[in-house]
């Protein structure tokens, strides 16, 4: 997998968590930059962390599922995709909290990472390095929550939606693309 490969990968994985800091940013009423720090923390940890463990799950069952692997990544990342472009497209709107208290946080992220999960097991078929693609999933998603709270704060929701099905629309594509490169090179 290459270096853009994986790029695209990690901002369509932060795409909620970029969503969650809009709207985090938008119930400040004023720009909290520590606030910022805090949830560019939790979503950029934990969209670091659920690759890893899914790493671990798909590495255990690789030699089983070889020969379907390349189905598997595709089914997942369309399925992710697709649960994204769902979402942008709906019209429930998500609540808006300034809160940044643990519990509140820990949910939140853990809502926004069970994706990255599945990519986990996903790079354990394709035998990506996962420490270098872990660490640049949870940098990436670290920058884009920090600039989702500003986005926020000055602009209001008008970006959330968009920046939930582009990352749905490019999940989906990264997993074509795998499914295309197996079966036919």
């Amino acid at each position: 997998m290459s270096l853009f490969e994986l790029f695209l990968i990690a901002v369509g994985l932060s795409m909620d968590a970029f969503a969650v800091s809009v709207c985090k940013g938008l119930s400040m009423g004023k720009m909290n930059h520590r606030h910022a720090l805090i949830i560019g923390l939790y979503f950029g940890g934990f969209q670091a962390l659920m690759p890893f463990f899914g790493y671990l799950l798909g590495a255990r069952f690789q030699d089983t599922i070889t020969a379907y692997d390349h189905w598997i990544a595709f089914f997942l990342l369309a399925l992710i995709g697709g649960n994204m472009i769902k979402d942008a497209l709906g019209a429930d709107e998500d609540s808006c909290d300034a809160s940044v208290a643990f519990k509140d946080m820990v949910v939140l992220a853990v809502a926004t990472s069970i994706d990255a999960l599945a990519v986990g097991v996903t790079f354990a078929f394709l035998k990506v390095s996962i420490v270098p693609a872990v660490s640049f999933i949870g940098v990436i998603t670290f920058i884009l929550s920090m600039a989702g709270v500003k986005v926020g704060n000055v602009f209001g929701c008008k970006y959330k939606s968009r920046a939930e099905l582009a990352g749905g629309v490019i999940l989906i594509v990264l997993g074509g693309k795998i499914l295309v490169e197996h079966l036919f090179f």
